[in-house]
This record gives structure tokens, C-alpha cells and sequence, in this order.
């Protein structure tokens, strides 16, 4: 039986640890693909095209947008980010399960259009240890932090849309539960109607006699 990828996005808030996460689990299990998205902003040092991000121009990220050939898109601080259809659908149909780390707003848009896509929200223990991470960076300013949290509450209303939550407080675990969830789609019967009629036929056949 042929197995095609699922399309799996994970959201959660900042500083919660889902990019520590989604590193650990492609590093386990070496079938998962990591979605490489589209941007107009220029490449920093270091970077490659295809690598960290597919670097294009307004007018070719516009042009994919007409063309319905990205799977969702926004625009922050003047530049566009979008995640390619082709590359989503080329890893699928090559059997393996494509992980987005996107925001809660592209999350539900991928839902719109991919309904079996499965949406895990990663969540911290309590939000005492939320602040004590990012303050525990170091690298950010009071107001800073204070925007974060602000935004972890409209995100934490908007959690409720997805499937499952992922509390990350021990990190192997919380991998292994990542990785069974997605696992597990996989059998849902939705997901394999074919195979579903295929044995009832060959049953069928059987009842009649002809063994």
C-alpha cells in the first residue's frame, strides 16, 4: 500500500521551544521534511537558496501568489513569506510528512485548504515557565517580552482550533509524542478508504467461494 505524506503544521508561542523541537524530531526521525518557505527579503550571510529559504523577487512572489502556488502567504516588515505548493506536494507524494512552523493565522488558512493537513500547538508546562524562558534569553528588552506575551494571549485563543497540544516541558518526550501523533494520522480510516473498499472486494470474493 502506497503511503503519501501528511502535511503537518506546527504553531505555538514564543519562546515556548517548537523550533528546538521540530530540530530534535527531523534529527530522529530522518523522513520528516522540514518546509523550506519562500521570501523577498535579501539573503543574510550564509544563507543558500533552497537551503534556509527560496529567495525571489516581489514580482515572482506576486506572480506565485496569482498562480495560486503557495500553499499561505503574509507579509511582515515589507517582505513577503509564503510556504511553495510545489514543494509540499513533491515531498507528499514522495511518502514523506512535511512539518510548516508557521503562526496560528497561516495555520488556519492551510486548513482551509488542505482539511486532513494536522495541527499541533505547542504549549509550555504553565506560563510562569513561558516568562521565565524568555526572559531567560538574555537577548531581549523588557517591552519586548511584554509584546510577546501579549501576543501568546490572542494565540492562546486561537489554540483551540487545532487538534492536538504538545506541552513541551521534557523535551525526548515531548518528540515522541510529536512523532506518534503524526504516526498515527496515517491510519486514520478517512486516509484509506482505498485499501478500505480494496479488502472489502477481496472479502467479498472469498464469501463467494472462490478461494
Amino acid at each position: 500500500m502506497n503511503r503519501r505524506g501528511i502535511l503537518v503544521v506546527v504553531s505555538g508561542f514564543s519562546g515556548v521551544g517548537k523550533g528546538t523541537l521540530m530540530k530534535q524530531l527531523t534529527e530522529r526521525y530522518g523522513y520528516y521534511a522540514l518546509s523550506i518557505s519562500a521570501t523577498t527579503r535579501a539573503p543574510r550571510e550564509g544563507e543558500e537558496d533552497g537551503r534556509e529559504y527560496f529567495f525571489k523577487t516581489k514580482e515572482e512572489f506576486e506572480e506565485l501568489i496569482r498562480e495560486d502556488r503557495l500553499v499561505e502567504y503574509a507579509c511582515y516588515c515589507g517582505n513577503y513569506y509564503g510556504t511553495p505548493r510545489d514543494y509540499v506536494e513533491d515531498q507528499m507524494d514522495q511518502g514523506r510528512d512535511v512539518i510548516l512552523e508557521i503562526e496560528l493565522q497561516g495555520a488556519l488558512k492551510i486548513k482551509e485548504k488542505y482539511p486532513e493537513a494536522l495541527l499541533l500547538f505547542v504549549m509550555p508546562p504553565d506560563a510562569a515557565t513561558l516568562v521565565e524562558r524568555l526572559n531567560g534569553r538574555g537577548t531581549e528588552a523588557r517591552d519586548v517580552v511584554r509584546e510577546r506575551l501579549a501576543r501568546a494571549v490572542e494565540e492562546a485563543a486561537g489554540a483551540v482550533q487545532y487538534d492536538y497540544m504538545i506541552i513541551n516541558d521534557d523535551l525526548e518526550q515531548s518528540v515522541e509524542e510529536v512523532h506518534y501523533l503524526i504516526d498515527s494520522q496515517h491510519n486514520k480510516i478517512s486516509r484509506n478508504l482505498d485499501f478500505v473498499e480494496q479488502v472489502r472486494k477481496e472479502l467479498i470474493t472469498f464469501s463467494k467461494g472462490e478461494l
